[in-house]
This record gives C-alpha cells, structure tokens and sequence, in this order.
C-alpha cells in the first residue's frame, strides 16, 4: 500500500471531536457534554454575573441550559470576520478564558481553560440552538452536527434583560446511551448551589419533577446532606483567599472547605472553579498535608503524642471526610474532563490556606481536638503493629544492609520506597530532600554492569547489583519462578530508578530494567519498579506582582510553559529557561519538589504480566546479548528510522 503526502489526512474544525469523541468527553452517555454549558453558565456566576441557573430536560432527549449572566458576545470578531458566539460553538480553542491578566480579563477564575468545551457539546449533537439576550436586543443562532444552520439573526428586544440560553439534542450513535444520567445531573446543580451561596440552581423536566437549591449555609449543610454518619465532633468549616499580592500566589487564589472526622472512613469531595474533580489531586494534597501539620501541632502542644507513635498524613486523613472547593488563577487539569487536578503550586496554596484557621480552631475547641488525636493514634498504633508482623517474617537470614543505602525510619513496606539514584551529587541531593520516614536512597556509581547474561550465582560479584539486591531484600529468581518468588522479605513498595534526563541516563535505566526482568521478574511482574522523570528545564518569570516558576519535562514541554507565560501576561524578555545538566545540578528542595514529593513528581510503571516478561525475553536478547551483534546490526538498520533521537 502506497504510504505518501496524499496519505496524511489534516483534521479541521470539529473534526477531531468527531472522529476521537473518547478525547474530549466520557461517551459512556451525554450528561458531560451537557456539563461543559453547565461550567460556563457556572462561570458566569463565579465572575459574579449570574444569580441563576437552570437546566430543562425535554421528552424528546433534547435539554436546555439557561442563565441571567452576561450573555455571550454577538459582535463580529476583528480576526475571524464571525460572530463571537458562532465562533465559540464551531471552533476548538476559542474563547474568553485564556487572558488571565488582572486587568480587563473577562474571567479571573473559571473552569473553563482550553475553549474546547462547549464546541465539543456542539460537534457531538445533531442540533444546537443558541439565544442571547444582550445590550438590549435578542439574537439566536442554530447548529447541526456542528456546523451553522441558520445565522445569527437579532429576533427582538430584551430590555435590561441578559443572559444565554442553550438547547442541546445529543448525537446518540456517539454514546453508549443516549439518556441524560439524572442522578450525575442532580448531584452537579447542587454542587453549584452549595459552592456559591446565592446562587439559585434549578433542574426540571417536561411534564415531571422540578428541583430547586439555593444554600444560605453552604458547605457544612452539604457535607451534613453528603455523609449519612454522625461525625465525632462538629464540622470545621471555613475559608481564606489571598488579598495582597505576593507570596507567590495571586489576589482570589485560595479555597473553602468544610472537614469532619468519622469513625469509619468517609467519603469526600472535591472542586476547582466549581468544577467536579472526581479523581482528586494536587488541591486534595495540599488540604491533606495543611489538616496533617494542623493536627500535628496541635499534639505536640498539648502532649498528646505517645512515645514511639509519629504521626503520618494517612493516620490523620483516614477517617477525615471533607467538602473542598478550591480558586486558581490558571488551573491544569489531567485531560479535558477535567477530573484531576495537576498543579503543583496547589500543594501548597491549599495547605497554607487551611492550615493556620485549622489549628486556630483546634485550639479554641481543645475537647473536639483531642477526640480527632485519639483517631489519628489509633490509626498510627495499627500502622506499626501490622509493619512489626513484617518485620518478623524477615528478621531473619538478611545480608548486613550496604552501607551507602540511607534508610527510612519506617518499616511498612506499603508505605516505603527506594530511590537508585545515579552518582554521589545526586544522592547527597536525595539524602536531604527525601521524607526519611519513608524515602531510602541508594546512590549509585558509574554504570550497573549488564547482567543479561551474567549467571545468577554470580552477579553478586558487582558491587552495585549485590548492593540492590541486599537493599531491596530479595533474592534473584529467574522467569520459571516469576510466579512463585518469595517476596516476603521485600523492604520497600516502590522501586524507583532515578537518573539523569539525558543519554547516559537513559542507558543507565535500561540496563537496571535489563537486571529486573532478567533476575527480579516476580518486582516486575508485581508493578514494583518504577521509573522517576525528573524535569529537563525550569522556566522562570518575573512580573505582575510575583514570580513563577515551571518544571518542563521535554522541549515541548518547555515552549508551551512560555507561550502560556506570555498568555498570562509576562514580558518575554523577563522569562529565563535553565537545563538541568543532571540531578547533581539540583538543589535538595528541587528535587523534593520535582522528583521526589508523591504528589508532583511523575513516575511511570514498570509492569508487565508473566506473559509479556515471557515475550520481552526475545528482544532483550537481541538488545543486550553480547553473542548475537550480526543480529542486532541486522535489526538497527531495518528498524532504525522508528528512533526518537535527541541530538
């Protein structure tokens, strides 16, 4: 079959929406592509114009979103010759939410990031209409499959009346099916009510029921709604949003939340710019470390802590349910359906804002602080016991431990995790940013020899190899044990290889990949191996009241972290970008903050079944077998044009 420039088919519009729907929405039913007309009439009212909301399902499958905001704009776009609103619904990437600046941005805050959303919402519909009461006139325009049936076309006057009205009829051969999920839509418009007070929220449907929220005391009544089981002491609710500049942070960043503890654990939920983030997160991170050195303090304070017993964050969030609805200025999501948060600087934002008002409010409340210690000890006294019943199936027969491994404190290997880390710098470096209670590095030095095929008896002549296997505790099986390896005495629930982001660390993982699946497959196997990816560049800029800083992986990476830095607004001649020659060039704090902190560091599995490690052996033997050159020769050069090089 011909392969040429004939061949390479260019995707315009809507039509990747078409053609990969999975991208950009959840085919499962319509309700999302709903929600995405949902989030921007929630936005207006998180911009404060709109006080109400409301949603109509129709028998025919078709549903409605209307709003009193702003309306969206009509006037001819300067550039593209369209009305702005046609161009909303018919073009990815337009919109009204990437100029973040302080100074006549149409949205601050916003849930809305990419101008994707609702032009998704139109592309997977067979029918889309559009009514905008705006500057005193009403205007309409209508959609099919995605493209413009009947023009923007004024049709009378609307006083001093605004605001947008939007009915969808979803496309059902893109979905699994073609109803509107009401409970999902249920638990969405209340959300919206209860994360802005005042705002009214109604959902109706033709000829049936109609809802209707309006929360005056916000996000205690909701959690009380949420958790059907009493919590030990009363809800701590509260909020705090930056209001001077500085400190990193930008004027309205900043979250409200309401916690409780329960005796069991408890469900939570979280929100960034009233969106759902149902898979959690950085801001969810952040909450957990503030509550944690809250509740931490509060013991040391009063003596509470009993000997030998340190406290972690999971002993203190275990029984913690909460409602948390946090406000970015430029949130990143994991996706468009938005339902992980990925910014870093959330960690800490979230933890600052609760931390100081938690503790506050332990103190003044001394009884209902000591009911949450006794849980967090409880949860800590169960930890250690069930990590002494490990230690004792491997207190015995253990090589003396190497003596360049720094160890962690704890001995829960659920918890615990071992860093490979290339050269002495680098390890130095790890040594003081790591969590010693449950962060292990091993440095190591110079090239781990290539054990493929090196005879199991006999790779413990290697220094580096005997040292991890001593560190990690097991010893080396080959692929006819993968199933059967003991791992009883496995010292740590991660294995993570770190190593420089450039040529010699690449070969320096695949040989240590090379060493596990030749002799620790069962590690393999079992998704104990991990890869780190340590950043490349940090970008830096300086203005609009603070400073901000970027970890880029790669040059993409890079070059979108500027072109997003000059679209917020910063000069580019204050916008510097520095390469990590190595980890050695980091400081510990970087390389806490990049590459070791479990809640911004990126780290890939290394996994596989029984089967695939089974596979692999062939073409590890090709790679790696010094016996077979003229083969691997053979293959480079059939093969060699499918390479990534970095040169």
């Amino acid at each position: 079959m011909e392969y040429s420039a004939a061949s390479i088919r260019v995707l315009k519009d809507l039509e990747p929406v078409k053609e990969r729907p999975g991208m950009y929405t959840r085919t499962v039913c319509p309700t999302h592509i709903l929600q995405e007309v949902i989030d921007n009439a929630a936005d207006e009212a998180l911009a404060g114009k709109a006080s109400r909301i409301e949603v109509t399902l129709f028998a025919d499958g078709s549903a409605e979103v209307s709003d009193n905001g702003r309306g969206i704009p009509v006037e001819m776009h300067p550039q593209e010759k369209r009305p702005a609103v046609e161009l909303v619904f018919t073009k990815l990437h337009a919109g009204g939410k990437f100029d973040k600046k302080s100074q006549g941005n149409a949205y601050a805050f916003s849930g809305g990031l990419h101008g994707v959303g609702v032009s998704v919402t139109n592309a997977l519909s067979t029918r889309l209409t559009v009514e905008v009461s705006r500057d005193g006139g009403r205007y309409q325009i209508a959609f099919a499959d995605g493209f413009v049936t009947e023009p923007l076309t004024p049709v009378g006057d609307c006083g001093k009346r605004t605001g947008t009205r939007v009915r969808v009829w979803p496309d059902a051969k893109y979905f699994d099916s073609a109803n509107f999920n009401i409970p999902q839509l249920t638990h969405l418009l209340r959300s919206k009510a209860v994360l802005l007070p005042g705002l009214t929220v109604v959902l109706a449907q033709e000829g049936g029921e109609r809802q209707e929220w309006q929360y005056k005391n916000g996000l205690a009544g909701y959690l009380n709604e949420s958790i059907a089981a009493e919590p030990i002491v009363p809800p701590f609710v509260g909020e705090k949003f930056v209001r001077n500049e500085g400190g990193g942070f930008a004027v309205g960043e900043g979250a409200a939340w309401a916690l409780a503890w329960f005796e069991d654990t408890a469900r939570s939920e979280s929100f960034v710019n009233l969106i759902p983030t149902l898979d959690g997160g950085t801001h969810e991170a952040g909450l957990k470390s503030g509550v944690t050195d809250a509740v931490r303090n509060f013991m040391e304070h009063h003596a509470l802590l009993p000997r030998g017993i340190k406290i972690t964050a999971d002993d203190v969030s275990s029984h913690l349910g909460f409602i948390l609805s946090t406000r970015l200025l430029d949130p990143q999501f994991q996706g468009q359906t938005k339902e992980k948060l990925t910014s870093r600087d959330a960690v800490k934002l979230v933890s600052q804002m609760v931390r100081d008002p938690l503790e506050l409010w332990l103190n003044a409340h001394v009884e209902h602080g000591k009911k949450i210690a006794e849980l967090a000890i409880k949860a800590a006294s169960a930890r250690n016991k069930a990590a002494q019943k490990i230690e004792k199936k491997k207190s015995s027969g253990l090589a003396t431990l190497p003596g360049k491994l720094t160890d962690c404190e704890s001995s829960d290997i659920r918890r615990n995790e071992v860093f490979l880390v290339e050269g002495d710098s680098a390890g130095g470096s790890g040594k003081q940013g790591r969590d010693k209670e449950f962060q292990a590095i091993l440095p190591l030095r110079g090239k781990v020899l290539n054990t493929w095929e090196v005879d199991r008896g006999q790779i413990f002549g290697n220094n580096e190899v005997h040292d991890i296997a001593v560190a990690i505790g097991v010893d080396p099986h080959g692929i006819d044990a993968i199933d059967s390896a003991d791992l009883s005495n496995l010292r740590y629930g991660k294995i993570i290889i770190l190593s420089d982001a450039d040529h010699d660390g690449s070969h320096i993982q695949v040989l240590l990949l090379t060493l596990f699946v030749r002799h620790f497959p069962a590690l393999v196997a079992q998704g104990y191996v991990q890869v780190a990816q340590p950043p490349l560049f940090k970008v830096e800029a300086e203005g609009r009241g603070r400073a901000k800083k970027l970890y880029c992986l790669d040059d993409n990476e890079r070059a979108q972290a500027i072109t997003r830095l000059i679209d917020e607004g910063y000069s580019e001649a204050r916008i510097s970008v520095s390469r990590f020659k190595g980890l050695g060039e980091m400081n510990p704090e970087q390389l806490w903050e990049t590459t070791l902190c479990p809640d911004t560091r990126r780290l890939v599995q290394f996994a596989a079944s029984s089967d695939e490690i089974r596979a692999m052996h062939s073409t590890f033997d090709l790679l790696m077998s010094k016996s077979c050159p003229a083969d691997r020769r053979a293959w480079m050069e059939r093969e060699g044009d499918q390479v990534e090089a970095d040169l």
